[in-house]
């Protein structure tokens, strides 16, 4: 199996490297497939001098955020249409989503003491889409929280004072934006929203009836078991399976450019559909 990698972030959104810094640490970690999946944004391509690109297959991404029930998930959108008025239209809308939602994080930060926390999420965000982990940086600085790890886990978590979900738009409308730009929508790493096995089995099921048509089957390192349930979900609901590190820096080797990420044999590869 070729080495690939379709799930990765740039300090367009909320990594660390710039879209040219990832092209080149992937390629020195021997990936061949690649795709650059922001949130909520498509920005890092705008970059990219696409017609350079020798060492490795670039696919067009995006990772948009949106709501199932209770619990905020994220769809990537893989091989979609950069230039498609649609998916233009979609990034446009989740921007001003995340605007507005980091407005109502910031209001409920500075409710608990977290001095300045707009202008402080801001300063790490620069011209990148501003995110809770933008928000966290500044805690950490501020001496608010020890480090990016008791931010999320003491306020900016799943369910937590600082995590805001109302604004997004909903699965169905996200996945209509992917189909329509050429994309594949991809149910982003099932394993991470922390459900019951019963109930990931129903996001999954809405998922694909909504017209999701694949399944992220690894995200990074995880437990082999997980690895093994999710090929046999997407074997058995003929779902295509993708699997990405969900690479934000280098100092997270369980989130690493270059890791282990090859697919179960059952399970048929997304880019097949390419």
């Amino acid at each position: 199996m070729k080495a690939v990698d379709l799930h990765t972030h740039t300090n367009v959104s909320d990594g660390y490297l710039t879209p040219l810094e990832l092209l080149e640490q992937a390629h020195l970690a021997g990936i061949e497939l690649l795709s650059i999946t922001d949130h909520d944004t498509t920005a890092a391509y705008r970059h990219l001098d696409w017609a350079n690109l020798v060492h490795l297959q670039l696919i067009a991404g995006v990772e948009f955020s949106t709501q199932w029930r209770s619990t905020g998930v994220h769809v990537l959108g893989l091989n979609v249409g950069l230039d498609s008025d649609v998916l233009q239209f979609a990034t446009t809308f989740q921007s001003d989503a995340r605007a507005l939602r980091a407005t109502r994080i910031a209001e409920k930060l500075e409710k608990i003491g977290v001095p300045d926390p707009m202008a402080g999420a801001l300063r790490f965000a620069g011209d990148a889409a501003i995110g809770r982990p933008h928000f966290a940086r500044h805690m950490v600085e501020c001496g608010f929280v020890k480090d990016l790890s008791a931010a999320f886990k003491k306020h900016l978590g799943a369910g937590k004072i600082g995590d805001i979900k109302q604004h997004w738009a909903s699965m169905q409308q996200i996945i209509d934006w992917i189909r329509d730009s050429g994309g594949i929508a991809v149910l982003a790493h099932p394993g991470k929203y922390g459900l019951t096995r019963t109930k990931r089995l129903a996001l999954i099921d809405e998922f694909q009836l909504l017209g999701g048509r694949g399944l992220e089957v690894i995200s990074g390192a995880q437990d082999p078991e997980l690895t093994a349930t999710l090929a046999a979900t997407a074997s058995a609901k003929g779902l295509l399976a993708s699997c990405g590190s969900d690479f934000h820096e280098p100092k997270r080797p369980w989130a690493s450019l270059g890791m282990k990420l090859d697919l179960p044999p059952q399970c048929r590869p997304i880019w097949d559909a390419w």
